[in-house]
């Protein structure tokens, strides 16, 4: 799979395409029934899938103070595009230039020019061009005139319409079960371990410390559930992982993930990049009095991770 960055890196022998659009943050459900009907139709024809996307997000250039954190970063996203059908990524820079173009513009530069479209799958409640001006029934009718087929499709998850929103609210509620049902995997952070203070080792729960990004979305403060996945190799393990600056000892520290492998003390993970999943809520972040009383919280969380994967 490739990943354009920019028009100008588009081949200029790309043959008819099956575009997909959207901001694709998460690439949650939703997202996905655009992919496979996308996928469908170009089995059909034998087309190649590209999923155009931005980078940054367009809130993040036209209302930065309300710009949401980013469920994935850019790389992850293409990867995750790529493993649900698409066979390239165009990633859009967005910048206020892109944003003043009308939708007329948009689907002359990006969907006839450089990828001769054929056939366009989104989003049913897709917006695009100046002032969010286009939508499905634009792309119909552009398409009837300049030789391309497009559809809308609802983006159902039962009662509940699946969204990148919807996602971070789940996480920002410490639901991450609930994120999990709507991405169809469990939500995960990536990153390279670093050395942190080493308490977690001396307690007897050596941890793998990945620093959080303030503008990359992470469930609150609390213990957690989950797996940690070695990049390098592929191995996967079952973790309790604690997200915070853990406030039973004094200092101000960043916030981090910090993931405890399970009944392992003899993991080296320092500069290695890992994927922490998060599967299930197990409290909420407290202060002890004592080592002695953090131990012993510490000794139930461990358990209680152990019992909810173990399942």
């Amino acid at each position: 799979m490739q990943i354009w960055r920019s028009l100008d890196e588009v081949p200029a022998d790309l043959g008819p395409t099956a575009v997909v659009i959207g901001n694709f943050d998460g690439v949650h459900l939703g997202h996905r029934h655009v992919l496979a009907r996308a996928r469908q139709i170009a089995d059909e024809r034998s087309l190649p899938v590209v999923a155009v996307t931005f980078d940054p997000h367009p809130m993040a250039v036209l209302r930065p103070e309300h710009a949401p954190t980013t469920l994935t970063s850019l790389a992850v996203r293409a990867e995750l595009l790529g493993s649900v059908g698409a066979d390239h990524v165009l990633a859009v820079p967005f910048d206020r230039t892109v944003a003043g173009w009308s939708p007329e513009e948009f689907i002359e530069r990006v969907l006839v020019t450089s990828l001769h479209a054929a056939v366009v799958v989104v989003g049913a409640n897709f917006r695009f061009g100046s002032r969010a001006a286009g939508d499905v029934a634009t792309l119909r009718e552009a398409g009837a005139r300049l030789g391309f087929t497009a559809e809308g499709i609802p983006l159902d998850g039962g009662p509940q319409v699946w969204s990148s929103t919807y996602v971070r609210m789940s996480l920002a509620a410490g639901d991450v079960a609930g994120a999990a049902e709507a991405l169809g995997r469990p939500y995960a952070v990536r990153g390279v371990v670093v050395q942190g203070d080493q308490r977690g080792r001396g307690l007897g729960f050596p941890t793998a410390n990945v620093p959080t990004n303030a503008m990359t979305a992470a469930p609150p403060d609390g213990v957690y559930a989950g797996w940690l996945r070695r990049r390098d190799t592929g191995e996967v393990y079952p973790a309790a992982i604690s997200v915070g600056t853990n406030p039973t000892f004094d200092g101000v520290r960043e916030r981090r993930v910090e993931s405890y492998v399970l009944d392992r003390t003899d993991l080296e993970l320092y500069g290695v990049e890992v994927e922490v999943s998060f599967v299930e809520r197990l409290r909420g972040m407290v202060a002890y009095d004592s080592i002695e009383a953090l131990v012993e919280q510490m000794t139930a969380d461990v358990d209680r991770a152990r019992e909810l994967l173990g399942r």
